[in-house]
């Protein structure tokens, strides 16, 4: 049997619960700026934007220095005491969790999260999102993926405790996922073997 999204809950919140301290000092690699400056490109002045899976908020104060009316959540409460810092707002929810009345946000980020949801419940995990999006809205998701990492489980070599569960999917086998309920606006891929990212910009 398969994993589920409310099995690896807890593992991961206090996984990223643990690390929220080291997360923060760390700095932002030029090809993740790049992705997120291009995304920000394609997006309207002013919008609504909510993150998923933001950890300690780095990408979210970005998008709100650059303009945008940014919510920020995360399911590890210290990642999200970590947001309010910056002065972001910031909420404990997971992704199958996302209280908002439906298209209340014309753009979703989600950087390196969604390789977190077992494959049965991916589907569902993309309605929510589409679901608390604007029509037309663009959703930016990346997760590493593609190359020499494949299949799902905890991570053998995970450098944080407890190993985190991960899912990582072929280009094929997520494009055809998002495709089904979203217009996929660009595909690439940023690297390769391990650290192989998967960029999706979709449209609502």
């Amino acid at each position: 049997m398969s994993a589920r999204y409310d099995d690896v809950l807890g593992p991961l919140r206090e996984a990223y619960d643990r690390s929220a301290r080291q997360r923060d000092a760390s700095g932002k690699a030029a090809w993740k700026q790049a992705e997120r400056e291009a995304f920000l490109g394609r997006l309207p002045d002013g919008g609504k934007l909510l993150e998923i899976g933001a950890g300690t908020g780095q990408d979210s104060v970005y998008f709100r220095d650059h303009g945008l009316d940014v919510v920020a959540v995360d399911l590890s409460p210290e990642m999200v005491a970590r947001c309010r810092e910056k002065g972001l707002d910031a909420r404990v929810m997971d992704f199958l969790g996302l209280d908002f009345a439906p298209g209340s946000f014309d753009a979703v980020y989600a950087l390196n999260c969604l390789l977190h949801v077992p494959d049965r419940d991916l589907p569902a995990v993309l309605e929510a999102i589409h679901r608390v999006m604007r029509p037309g809205g663009l959703f930016f998701l990346g997760v590493y993926g593609g190359g020499s990492l494949t299949g799902e489980g905890e991570f053998a070599d995970d450098e944080q405790w407890p190993p985190r569960f991960f899912s990582f999917r072929s280009d094929e086998e997520l494009v055809e996922q998002a495709s089904r309920v979203f217009e996929v606006v660009d595909f690439h891929a940023v690297g390769a073997d391990h650290s192989r990212f998967q960029s999706l910009t979709l449209r609502a």
